[in-house]
C-alpha cells in the first residue's frame, strides 16, 4: 500500500486523524503541521517524549519582573488548579484551537490584569476569535471561584496580584512546550496530563522553566 500523502513511499503506520495508513516520513513531517494529529495518536505521544528540551532561558521570560517560586505555587495550589483546568477547558470545548490560540489567550488575559494591578480596567481582547472564546471561559471560572470562596469564607482572598502571577507561570509553561508547529497541542497535552480534572490535578509535579 502506497502512502496517501507522498504516493511514494510504503505506508505502515495507522493515522488516526487520516483514517488511513501512512509511511513513517510523512507522519513525521506532517505531523502537527498539516495533520491535526489526536492526543491518542501513539506516535504523537512518542514525539512527546523528544521534542521538549526545557531550555528556556529565564531572561527570555515574558514579564520578567514578576517573580514565581515553588513556594508560590504550593501555597496557591488550588488557584493554579483553577486557571490550568480553565485554561484546557476553555481550549479543548472550542474546536480547532492549538496552542498558538491558547498563547494568544494567555497574553490577553495578563495584559488584563496587568491593567487591574495598575488600578485600571481594561479587558484586553485577543486578535484570534478561538482564543477569545478561551479567555471567556477563563475569567468566568475565575470569577465562579472567587464566588465560591467569598461564599464559604466571607471574603474572597484570591488577589487579582495572584491571579496575574499565575497567568504568567503558565505563559511560561506555554513558551517552553512550544514545538513551533502550526498545528501545535504540546503545551495542551501538558495540560492534560497535570490537570485531568479539578480533583485529580496534581500542581506539585509541576517543573518552573528555568528553575
Amino acid at each position: 500500500m502506497v502512502c496517501p500523502l507522498c504516493e511514494k513511499r510504503k505506508a505502515k503506520r495507522d493515522c488516526p486523524a487520516k483514517g488511513a495508513k501512512i509511511c513513517s516520513i510523512c507522519c513525521g513531517r506532517e505531523r502537527e503541521v498539516t495533520i491535526d494529529c489526536p492526543f491518542e495518536c501513539p506516535y504523537l505521544q512518542e514525539s512527546r517524549l523528544h521534542e521538549h528540551k526545557g531550555n528556556l532561558d529565564p531572561k527570555d521570560f515574558p514579564a520578567k519582573e514578576i517573580r514565581i517560586d515553588e513556594n508560590f505555587l504550593q501555597e496557591n495550589a488550588v488557584l493554579l488548579t483553577v486557571c490550568g483546568r480553565s485554561l484546557l477547558e476553555g481550549s479543548s470545548q472550542t474546536p480547532g484551537v492549538v496552542d498558538g490560540d491558547t498563547r494568544q489567550a494567555l497574553d490577553a488575559l495578563i495584559r488584563t490584569y496587568q491593567a487591574l494591578e495598575s488600578g485600571l480596567y481594561y479587558e484586553s481582547r485577543p486578535v484570534s476569535l478561538l482564543a477569545q472564546r478561551v479567555v471567556d471561559h477563563v475569567q468566568q471560572q475565575v470569577r465562579e471561584f472567587r464566588d465560591r470562596e467569598k461564599h464559604a469564607q466571607g471574603m474572597a482572598q484570591i488577589r487579582d496580584g495572584d491571579v496575574l502571577r499565575m497567568l504568567v507561570f503558565l505563559q511560561r509553561m506555554a513558551l517552553d512546550r512550544d514545538n513551533t508547529r502550526p498545528k501545535g497541542r504540546a503545551f495542551l497535552d501538558f495540560l492534560r496530563v497535570h490537570f485531568p480534572d479539578f480533583e485529580q490535578a496534581s500542581p506539585e509535579s509541576l517543573i518552573i522553566p528555568g528553575g
